[in-house]
C-alpha cells in the first residue's frame, strides 16, 4: 500500500543569541543583528524562528537565568510584534513563561521538561504547543550517557514518558511535538539509526520535528576519519536529510541555513506530486508532450 501523502514540513529557522553555539556562536548576539537575521530567515522561507539564549553544544556550561532572559526576551518580543511566528528554545520554565508573555507561539525544551520540574505546568498554563526533545543530561555530561541496548526503543519509551507527564499536567495531546534529539547523548551511528527508524516515533501519534542541521554526524559522512566538514559546510547534507524527512512525513525540520533546505523541500514536494500523479488510476500513462517542443538539456 502506498503511504498517504504528507503535508510539506514546516521549516524552523535557528536563531542563536549566544556567544558559544557550535556553528554560529556570537554572530547574532546583538539584538539588532538577531532581529535582522530573523527577518532574513523568514524571507528565505522559515515558518518559525527558534530563539535560543543558551548553547547546548557538547561541553557547554549553563548560562544564568538573568543572562538568558536578557538575551532572548527583547528579541522574542520584537519578532512577535513584527508578526513572525516565534519559538523559545529554553530548558527554564521562567524563560518559557516570559517568552510566551512576549508573544512566543511555541516552547521548545531540549530537555523534555527534565531540566526544570515547573516546565510542564508552565506549558499547560500557556496553552502553546510544546516541543519535547529526548535528553539524558546537560551538555557538560550528556556524552557520558550514550549507552543503549535499543536506541530507537529507548528513545520512544522515554519520550512517551515525557509526553505523559505534560499531558497529566494539563497539556492537550495535540499540543505536544516530539524530537528524537539527534546528537544529544547519541553517537553518530545512533543518529543514523534513529533517522532510519523514525516511523517508530511517529507511530505515537504526536507531531515530530527533527534537527539534523550542521551536526557532527553530517560532517563525518563520506569523509576520511578525522577530517570532517566544518559546521558551515554541512548545509547541503542538512538539506538532503530534510528532503528524506519530508518524505517520511515529519511535521517540521529545524535548520540554520533556510535557503538550501527550502530548495530541497521544493524538490521533494515536486517528486512526491509526480509520484502521486503517476500512481493515480486514471493517470493515462503520464503527461503528454509535443514531440516538437524543446527538451531540457
Amino acid at each position: 500500500m502506498t503511504r498517504p501523502p504528507a503535508a510539506r514540513p514546516l521549516v524552523m529557522g535557528v536563531l542563536n543569541v549566544t556567544p558559544d553555539s557550535f556553528s554560529d556562536g556570537g554572530q547574532w548576539l546583538d539584538p539588532d543583528d538577531a532581529i535582522t537575521h530573523a527577518r532574513t530567515l523568514v524571507d528565505l522561507g522559515a515558518d518559525i524562528v527558534d530563539v535560543g539564549g543558551e548553547s547546548t553544544r557538547p561541553g557547554a556550561e549553563r548560562v544564568d537565568l538573568a543572562e538568558e532572559l536578557d538575551r532572548t526576551i527583547p528579541v522574542v518580543a520584537a519578532l512577535a510584534e513584527a508578526g513572525i511566528t516565534v519559538s523559545i528554545d529554553t530548558m527554564r520554565a521562567a524563560v518559557a513563561s516570559r517568552a510566551v508573555e512576549a508573544g512566543a507561539a511555541y516552547i521548545n525544551d531540549v530537555s523534555g521538561g527534565l531540566a526544570d520540574p515547573d516546565m510542564a505546568a508552565v506549558a499547560a498554563a500557556a496553552g502553546t504547543d510544546v516541543i519535547l526533545m529526548h535528553w539524558r543530561g546537560h551538555s557538560r555530561t550528556m556524552q557520558e550517557r550514550i549507552s543503549y541496548r535499543d536506541v530507537t526503543g529507548e528513545v520512544v519509551d522515554e519520550l512517551t514518558q515525557r509526553a505523559a507527564e505534560f499531558i497529566n499536567a494539563g497539556c492537550a495531546p495535540e499540543r505536544i511535538v516530539l524530537d528524537p534529539g539527534l546528537g544529544f547523548a547519541k553517537t553518530f551511528a545512533h543518529n543514523w539509526h534513529l533517522i532510519a527508524t523514525l516511523p517508530a516515533l511517529m507511530a505515537l501519534g504526536h507531531r515530530v520535528i527533527v534537527g539534523t542541521s550542521r551536526k557532527g554526524f553530517l560532517g563525518a559522512v563520506g569523509r576520511p576519519e578525522g577530517h570532517p566538514r566544518p559546521p558551515t559546510e554541512r548545509d547541503v547534507a542538512t538539506a538532503v536529510t530534510s528532503a528524506y524527512l519530508a518524505d517520511l512525513g515529519v511535521w517540521a525540520v529545524r535548520v540554520h541555513d533556510v535557503r538550501s533546505t527550502v530548495d530541497a523541500l521544493d524538490v521533494s514536494e515536486a517528486v512526491r506530486e509526480a509520484r502521486r500523479r503517476a500512481e493515480a488510476p486514471d493517470h493515462g500513462g503520464g503527461p503528454q508532450r509535443d514531440p516538437k517542443a524543446w527538451v531540457d538539456r
